[in-house]
């Protein structure tokens, strides 16, 4: 039977646009890339299953399947029916509808809350009572939030094991106090709240220092776990102790970090020879099975260690974090480290900002308030904090926000435009970017594509007084400063220069804020090359070229690549693979060791297979990264992709100089008013009292 034939009519008191065939009214969305394949292959499944299911649940069941494309963990049906199209952001970004197709809104006009979720709960299909454990139904039905089951069951077990571990007291470690003012002794803060973080954290199993940029997570991280260890090691038992991140590239950062930091600790030889510098992706912490959704460390095979840190937790998704939780053994300390107003995971749920609600406004209890004034010796009372108990804010009692920048000073505009960005101030940003004052802030209204000013910015202008970095530094630097073709290829001059070619594009970075449409990643990417090809700067601006640089798009542990990792394509000498056969210039792709060892890999072209030109990345893909300059392009339209939290981690980005690149005024303003929302039901303050 054809989709047209299916008699797929809804009940009498639905709209007329319903009481048509609800699955080829999906089949068109999908032909022109509103949904995915697999939102529809959903509803179909569930057509098959259960062949009385009505429309609107097989509108629901794709619906939120597409959420959670969007990095929604679920579908909320009253938010949806308030506003159908920017709910759901259909039309997608830079698209408009065609005449023979409904909006969401239309397709959905007159259908009330109640009546959709009446609908939903007489389905077979759905569990609208999902206290019960060994229900299998496919969806879940929670209040208006309709939930794939496997979200949903993600969802609950994050809940359930973070209120075990916030009910949690391990031991405090010997000599806290002590040890407290001895790794803060030179302090300046009042109330230092790194020295405040690091009480807070030695007191619980779980525990999240959150900050902005420059705030001194890392700092604060490297002393928590030397006031950790100091007293095990004295005791001939130290703690296992592991550091993970998201990312290849932000392990590889805080690798970099941590190793300087721990160097530096006014602590004994041994403390810091059981401070671990070198970090794992979550992935391989965890143990990635391939080709599955599983991994090798679960609850039946937990973690073997007793402290872990997790960094740039923003990025982490809910699916993720329910994961990492199965696999920590109980007695474990899991401490989480991110900015909270970053961007959250591309994909579904946004954990970090959903555990950090109260981070701002503190929300601490009496008894916690008057316990880190003793134990810190510092009074908060001046701070400005909200008062808040345990029951009704637990998780705050086990977080911390660092409020004071050493990155980002007074005087800085970059520092200032994140502040008023955060606040959702549009007109204070606006005025900000204008003022003088400021060098570290540029902003330029763009014509177009082939507009004189903005191949200049991207070129870079190393003549000017203060040159801003631009991709011209690295190619000429590439050609400048070639080793001789005759160079050994064991001579470590290749590597010198393939490393310095890296680190002078990593100087500057194009940020988009959407992929598709003239002024997104896929088409600057095209005309950024073919710019820097007209210029003379790239022998060509498709396929594999010597200059250019690609992202990893998957991780590849057969290669030691990861998701988010940068190279950049190299002629170098090369070593015959056969006795006898001379040295030959081949071309490779230069990626950096991650490591902390300062190394490179090079790669054979051929070999990467998930990799995308990078001249120009998404703002999400730039996370766990820093440029020294870095450059936002707004699109011509307002998207409900455009939020505060983009624009901030764009401009964050950047540790010297700040561009922002518009192309229409007012979407700039836009953005900045409008926050970022992802649906989800992490609600610790209802569920900690009963984690089970």
């Amino acid at each position: 039977m054809s989709i047209e034939q299916l008699d797929l009519l809804a009940p009498s008191e639905a709209p007329p646009a319903l009481n048509t065939d609800v699955l080829h009214q999906l089949e068109q969305w999908v032909e022109v890339g509103w949904l995915r394949a697999l939102d529809r292959a959903l509803a179909v499944f569930l057509l098959d299953l259960a062949p009385d299911s009505e429309p609107l649940v097989l509108l629901a069941a794709a619906l939120a399947s597409h959420q959670l494309g969007h990095g929604h963990v679920c579908l909320d049906l009253g938010a949806t029916l308030q506003a159908p199209d920017l709910s759901l952001s259909l039309p997608p970004e830079g698209q408009e509808a065609g005449r023979d197709i409904l909006l969401p809104s239309q397709l959905l006009g007159g259908v009330t809350t109640q009546a959709w979720c009446d609908a939903l709960a007489a389905s077979p299909m759905v569990d609208n009572q999902p206290g019960g454990e060994h229900c299998e139904r496919p969806l879940v039905l929670h209040g208006q939030r309709l939930y794939l089951r496997r979200y949903w069951r993600y969802e609950r077990q994050v809940v359930a094991a973070l209120g075990r571990r916030l009910q949690a007291r391990p031991a405090l470690p010997a000599g806290l106090e002590q040890g407290l003012e001895r790794l803060f002794a030179d302090s300046r803060q009042h109330p230092d709240w790194q020295k405040l973080a690091c009480a807070l954290a030695a007191r619980g199993a779980f525990s999240i220092i959150t900050g902005g940029p420059g705030t001194g997570k890392t700092t604060t991280v490297v002393r928590l776990l030397a006031l950790l260890q100091e007293p095990t090691v004295t005791a001939g038992q130290p703690l296992r102790i592991r550091l993970a991140a998201p990312t290849g590239k932000a392990a590889a950062r805080l690798t970099e970090s941590i190793g300087r930091q721990v160097g530096s600790l006014q602590v004994s030889a041994p403390v810091r020879e059981h401070i671990p510098t070198q970090v794992a992706t979550l992935h391989r912490l965890l143990g990635s099975r391939p080709d599955t959704r599983h991994f090798r460390h679960h609850a039946g095979n937990p973690l073997a260690l007793d402290v872990l840190v997790v960094d740039e937790a923003s990025m982490i998704d809910l699916e993720m974090m329910a994961s990492l939780l199965a696999a920590l053994p109980p007695h474990a300390r899991l401490v989480l480290l991110g900015d909270k107003d970053q961007l959250a995971s591309v994909e579904a749920g946004a954990v970090l900002g959903d555990l950090c609600r109260d981070a701002e406004a503190g929300r601490y209890s009496e008894d916690t308030r008057q316990w880190l004034e003793q134990v810190g010796g510092q009074s908060i009372a001046a701070a400005g904090l909200q008062p808040g108990d345990v029951d009704r804010h637990p998780l705050a009692q086990q977080t911390v926000m660092l409020r004071h920048s050493h990155r980002f000073g007074a005087d800085s505009g970059i520092g200032e435009l994140a502040r008023t960005v955060n606040r959702a101030d549009a007109q204070a940003a606006r005025q900000v970017l204008g003022q003088r004052q400021y060098r570290d802030l540029h902003s330029h209204l763009a014509s177009g594509l082939e507009d004189p000013r903005l191949a200049t910015m991207i070129l870079g202008n190393a003549a000017a007084a203060d040159p801003l970095p631009g991709y011209g530094d690295y190619l000429t630097l590439l050609a400048q400063q070639r080793p001789a073709s005759d160079l050994p290829a064991d001579d470590p001059a290749w590597e010198d220069w393939a490393r310095s070619v890296l680190e002078a594009f990593d100087r500057f970075q194009v940020l988009c804020a959407v992929r598709k449409g003239p002024w997104g990643v896929e088409s600057l990417n095209r005309h950024l090359a073919g710019l820097l090809q007209r210029r003379g700067l790239l022998p060509a601006a498709q396929g594999w070229y010597e200059g250019r640089p690609v992202l990893v798009t998957r991780n590849d542990y057969g290669l030691g690549l990861m998701n988010g990792d940068i190279g950049i394509a190299l002629t170098i000498r090369e070593r015959p693979l056969h006795a006898g056969e001379p040295e030959r210039m081949v071309l490779r792709v230069a990626f950096p060791r991650n490591d902390g060892s300062g190394r490179l890999r090079f790669v054979l072209p051929s070999r990467l297979s998930e990799v995308e030109t990078v001249f120009a990345m998404t703002v999400h893909k730039s996370q766990g990264s820093e440029f020294a300059h870095a450059m936002l392009v707004l699109p011509e339209t307002r998207s409900p992709l455009l939020t505060k939290e983009l624009v901030y981690t764009a401009i964050t980005r950047a540790s010297r100089d700040f561009t922002l690149l518009e192309t229409r005024t007012g979407v700039f303003e836009a953005a900045v008013a409008q926050p970022v929302r992802r649906l989800s039901g992490l609600d610790l303050a209802v569920e900690v009292s009963s984690p089970d």
